[in-house]
């Protein structure tokens, strides 16, 4: 008769057969590898260039913000028109994207802004000469960058679209690239406050940059509207940022400011370090609507984002 097994001796063996199963398992040895550890940042980062746009603070006086800025350390106040230039300069501020022109097309439609641009064919004749005007104004007060839109689909496809606005934004680049401006077409959601706008995702506006073919033409990056419509906002900026001339800021959802605590989504500290890695150059414009004391926003965003 064999030894009875003692209980001891069992659990043993179990334990044995068990472990031997794992380690025969397919994939198992490399699902129980530790992940890699992400990237370290690099140490040196370019600084950030800090901006803010004028229409986020519309109860404020143009010179009083202007004031403001030179204390907060901005650079740069935007999205200003020609008439605005000389309080700029009177502060010893850039506009560091000057506003779109506008005008009414022959068949009397006003052209140039968010919903009426480059994706229509009809309306490039007044674009071009509107753009041209708006190059020269921008060059001759030494600034370098320049704003539009493609306008909305109106149930035009998405490549018919890419392909009217290529031809317009090519009957501008000789200027632009004469003069040193660089036009930029921001990236806007669809979703939440620009129903039916066409460039509303950064591969689109991507392949629109490739297609003009010209280092005077690029992206206005806005981080909240792409949050919105994509998400995945580093990842993006990395594998994107030379298409990208600029960037706009806000807290999601709301468009409102991104302190720590604030109920919003998006790390700006992270994103701003994500975006001085690139190398970039440019600036970085807040562009957010205040919940509080405007100016004591403004300087706690300034603060939260340099880098």
């Amino acid at each position: 008769m064999p030894h009875p097994i003692s209980r001891r001796h069992a659990l043993r063996s179990i334990a044995g057969v068990a472990a031997l199963a794992t380690l025969a398992r397919p994939g198992r040895a490399a699902e129980s590898t530790p992940a890699a550890p992400a990237p370290a940042m690099p140490k040196s980062l370019t600084p950030i260039r800090h901006s803010v746009c004028k229409w986020c603070y519309s109860k404020i006086a143009l010179e009083d913000l202007a004031k403001a800025a030179k204390d907060l350390g901005l650079a740069s106040i935007e999205l200003l028109n020609p008439e605005d230039f000389p309080t700029l300069k009177k502060y010893d501020l850039t506009c560091a994207l000057v506003n779109y022109p506008n005008a009414k097309t022959p068949q009397g439609v006003s052209v140039g802004g968010i919903g009426k641009a480059f994706n229509r064919l009809e309306h490039h004749d007044t674009l071009v000469e509107i753009y041209e005007k708006r190059i020269a104004e921008t060059a001759d007060a030494g600034y370098e960058t320049l704003i539009c839109f493609s306008g909305n689909r109106e149930k035009m496809d998405d490549q018919q679209g890419l392909e009217n606005c290529a031809v317009g934004l090519k009957r501008i680049m000789a200027s632009a690239e004469k003069r040193g401006i660089t036009i930029v077409m921001e990236l806007l959601n669809s979703k939440v406050n620009h129903k039916d706008y066409m460039c509303d995702h950064t591969a689109w506006g991507v392949e629109l940059v490739k297609r003009v073919g010209s280092e005077r033409f690029k992206l206005l990056y806005d981080i909240y509207h792409m949050q919105i419509m994509e998400g995945d906002v580093i990842r993006t900026i990395q594998d994107n940022h030379p298409y990208i001339g600029h960037y706009h800021t806000a807290g999601n959802p709301g468009r409102n400011e991104f302190e720590p605590g604030d109920p919003q989504e998006l790390n700006y500290p992270a994103i701003m370090r994500a975006i001085s890695a690139t190398g970039f150059k440019g600036f970085v414009a807040q562009e957010f609507i205040p919940k509080r004391d405007p100016l004591t926003s403004l300087g706690a965003a300034i603060k939260l984002c340099t880098v």
